[in-house]
């Protein structure tokens, strides 16, 4: 599938699915007064892309080749950092006005590109500065279920800054299974939120969104960004990098064959790579 074929689709994305994550983002205090039941549980959805949507939202941010900075990031005033994440391409099941399930079809490589803005009242506010300001990869990999033992299982997360011809681990290379909520658990935390979820805190009203988007056939949900490495952690993109996300098979691939095929641009067909250039308009 390729990023070109993607239509009548939502955009939303899982916070706090990976442990640590938040806190190195800067943006666990945000979540303070965000009830849950179980403390690992993920946070909130959040909308990156929302079609007919009047505002920021509104504009599609994807793109598999090249993120375009903010302007306040070149100036030195926002800074800008990597998420990778798993995407997952899903079909949605509707009755009424409810989503009653959820169906994974396929995964891939995705850069949930976000601004560091400490006041930001709400997720998306950090998301979506425009065109080109989000990634996912050109191939996502078919899925024929997302239950123990699928195809994703096998997947790890690498995550590099390519930075005047140097690769840097960017993000810790971390298995898909360590997600905190993943397979069935994952997609009913998502149904609720699809049905339940308020416009409360950093979060907002699901239903309301999916409705204005004509209630989308497809779902395209980044399921959580992995922790960072120190240099991840302490280094914002700049023009001239290149942002690096491959989802690869651990019982295929090692680190060092990920680090080789980024420097050659060659990737096998069970990878889904996603390597963006950092410009500036």
């Amino acid at each position: 599938m390729q990023i070109t074929e993607l239509s009548n689709f939502i955009g939303l994305g899982v916070a706090g699915n990976f442990a640590g994550h938040l806190e190195q983002a800067g943006e666990a205090a945000d979540f303070v007064a965000v009830k849950v039941d179980d403390k690992v549980a993920p946070k909130a959805l959040f909308p990156f892309y929302v079609p007919n949507h009047p505002g920021q939202l509104g504009v599609f941010p994807l793109s598999g080749d090249a993120i375009f900075l903010p302007e306040a990031a070149v100036s030195g005033d926002e800074k800008v950092q990597i998420e990778p994440e798993v995407a997952l391409w899903c079909e949605l099941e509707y009755a009424g006005e409810r989503v009653v399930a959820i169906h994974p079809k396929a995964f891939g490589a995705y850069n949930d590109c976000s601004i560091r803005r400490p006041n930001a009242k709400k997720i998306s506010e950090k998301k979506n500065w425009g065109e080109e300001s989000k990634g996912l990869a050109a191939n996502l990999l078919p899925l024929t279920h997302f239950g123990a033992g699928c195809e994703l299982d096998d997947y790890r997360i690498a995550c590099y800054l390519e930075r005047d011809g140097e690769l840097h681990p960017y993000g810790v290379d971390s298995a898909a299974v360590d997600y905190s909520y993943f397979h069935q658990q994952l997609l009913d935390w998502a149904i609720d939120k699809f049905n339940h979820q308020q416009d409360e805190g950093p979060a907002e009203h699901i239903q309301g969104l999916l409705a204005q988007a004509g209630r989308p056939a497809h779902v395209l949900i980044s399921i959580g960004a992995t922790r960072y490495t120190p240099f991840g952690e302490t280094h914002f993109l700049a023009p001239g990098d290149t942002a690096c996300v491959v989802v690869y098979p651990a019982s295929r691939y090692g680190e060092s064959d990920i680090r080789e095929a980024i420097r050659a641009r060659t990737f096998g067909p069970d990878v889904s790579a996603l390597l963006q250039a950092v410009k500036t308009r």
